[in-house]
């Protein structure tokens, strides 16, 4: 699969897009034909303690799946999403096989 994290306005460290990677693998797991993952970290400019975004786009062969969370931290708001999408690839598997 091919993986990319996009930053808006701050870089990503290591350890986060590490984080990251391995969360977004997980989908494989349950579904082997997944073409790219695109993720997306933004910081909300509120006054908000949940001002973290991370939109996860996973692409398959013939459609796109998206999830898009806001939480306090990447990886709170990158597992919500990842946690979400899996629930989107075994609805996507069931239906393609």
């Amino acid at each position: 699969m091919d993986f990319k994290v996009n930053t808006v306005h701050f870089t990503a460290d290591e350890k986060l897009v590490s984080f990251i990677r391995e969360k977004v693998r997980k989908l494989e797991k349950i579904y082997d034909h997944i073409i790219a993952s695109e993720i997306y970290l933004k910081v909300d400019k509120s006054e908000s303690n949940e001002n973290k975004i991370a939109e996860v786009k996973i692409l398959l062969p013939g459609s796109e799946l998206f999830a898009k969370k806001q939480c306090k931290s990447f990886e709170e708001a990158t597992d919500l999403a990842v946690s979400a999408l899996k629930k989107q690839v075994q609805k996507h598997k069931s239906k393609h096989g």
